[in-house]
């Protein structure tokens, strides 16, 4: 039998808000690396489906759904101690309301995304109250509020989370190969100093997963390696990034914000129907989708130098992903019907017959061009590796694990994201469950595989504009 290390005790309650696909890939790792009492497991889901896969396995299933009306009668009957951990791996659920909540008895908090209540996505008219950058305001702006006090790890999944500590290691790799003698900086400037003197300009979060069952996609299902309602409600939010200072073009549908960070813009479209160029090491250039993600605003603000309203240095930042095949016929068929597909479904580990989910950050602009460092997991080294998940969700829920070992060593360290974290330590715990981790330069640029044939509004003086980038 394989031994596993045991990163802490967590006294108290131990309660997973959300049941689906990460909450179910999520339940084996924190039952083999805590020490915690089994009896205090509850999972709270209103999903009846989960209940006899709950109550096989011993373990405590609240069938109900957290709403703004009932959610601290809730938590605070399952918390009643006034200690444990509460991980919410839910959609549905308002992140900042439960963050707070759990800070204010004492409760450990971690999350993957700033997620609303329901109806926000769909109901909220005003396109700019409907990003990730207005979502993560509020957030910070209650950390600086309320500076200090029991950890509250926010956004901390494959992206975001793993990718903002992939960028320090693909910094230090970039540093090393091009001749720096340079240690690993202990502060935020410390970091965007570093990139800046690099040269990098900007950073694709850049995916492709390869992921594929025998079955072909029936028509009217919208098929996913993970949640499909995540995923549907973030492709509809508009397309985001974070907007370095290199740039000198300014798209005509952009938006920048009059308020916070000022490090993103966004465009008046749809994240999962507008492209951008981008490069991953098993296809090469590929097209991405530009869906908007929290880590795309929090890494070009935590690598801002000087004054965040006129900075210095900024670099860009966005998703560039290329989802499973099958979630690209049912991305097509959901925008060109006008309508959401009734019947969802999750590739399963044993359904998937091959593929990885190679997810990694894409540093570009600097003296060797570009970098691309990341995890390229395969689905039967996942199944190998953990339960119930394919690769999709093994590097999101192995980056729960991480910040859960973090918030435990650093229990008062207040509401933090994972740029804040220590990301060896948590590249530490994490890495066993991501295959092989592998740097990889590139002399492609945006400007390379164009069609001679169709002349395109291009930038030919810096290859790395994101005219260039972004697919007309």
């Amino acid at each position: 039998m394989t031994t596993y290390p045991v990163y802490g005790r967590i006294d108290g309650p131990v309660v997973i808000i959300g049941f689906g696909s990460i909450g179910r890939g999520t339940l084996p790792l924190i039952e083999r690396h805590f020490d915690f009492d089994a009896k205090k497991l509850v999972v709270i889901d209103p999903d009846a489906g989960s209940h006899t896969f709950l109550s096989q396995r011993k373990i405590r299933h609240e069938q109900v759904a957290l709403t703004p009306e009932n959610y601290r009668e809730v938590l605070g009957g399952l918390f009643a101690e006034g200690q444990g951990f509460c991980v919410n791996l839910s959609v549905d659920t308002s992140s900042l309301d439960i963050m707070k909540f759990c800070r204010e008895i004492g409760v450990l908090y971690i999350d993957t995304v700033v997620e609303p209540w329901a109806g926000f996505y769909f109901e909220t008219q005003n396109n700019a109250e409907r990003t990730n950058y207005a979502l993560r305001q509020k957030v910070r702006d209650e950390k600086a509020a309320n500076p200090g006090g029991t950890t509250a790890v926010s956004c901390c999944g494959a992206n975001p989370g793993m990718v903002s500590w992939f960028v320090k290691e693909a910094l230090l790799t970039l540093a090393r190969d091009t001749g720096r003698d340079v240690a690993a900086p202990d502060s935020r400037e410390g970091w965007a100093e570093l990139m800046q003197e690099l040269g990098v300009k900007g950073v694709h979060i850049a995916e492709r997963d390869t992921q594929a069952r025998r079955q072909p996609r029936p028509r009217n299902v919208f098929v996913n390696t993970w949640s499909v309602e995540g995923f549907i409600a973030e492709g509809f939010q508009p397309a985001e990034l974070g907007w370095g200072t290199h740039e000198t073009w300014f798209p005509e549908n952009g938006y920048s914000h009059d308020s916070g960070c000022q490090a993103g813009i966004w465009l008046d479209r749809p994240g999962a129907i507008t492209r951008v160029h981008t490069w991953c090491p098993t296809p090469g250039p590929q097209f991405g989708f530009l869906v908007t993600h929290n880590e795309a605003i929090s890494i070009s603000d935590y690598y801002t130098v000087g004054d965040p309203a006129a900075p210095d240095f900024r670099p860009t930042c966005h998703y560039a992903y290329h989802p499973s095949d099958d979630a690209v016929l049912s991305l097509h068929e959901m925008f060109g019907s006008g309508r959401q597909q009734q019947k969802h479904h999750i590739l399963t580990e044993d359904e998937i017959v091959e593929g990885i989910d190679e997810l990694g950050v894409l540093l570009y602009g600097h003296e060797k061009n570009a970098l691309w460092f990341g995890s390229r997991l395969s689905n039967d080294e996942a199944k190998e590796l953990a339960p119930y998940q394919n690769a999709t969700g093994l590097q999101v829920t192995s980056a729960v694990l991480a910040g859960m070992v973090w918030a435990l060593e650093n229990p008062q360290a207040g509401i933090v994201e994972s740029d804040e974290m220590d990301h060896a330590r948590c590249l530490e715990v994490q890495r066993p469950y991501l295959g092989p981790v592998e740097a990889h330069y590139t002399d492609w640029t945006p400007l390379q595989d164009r069609w001679e044939h169709f002349p395109e509004d291009i930038d030919e003086t810096d290859p790395w504009q994101f005219r260039n980038v972004l697919a007309s």
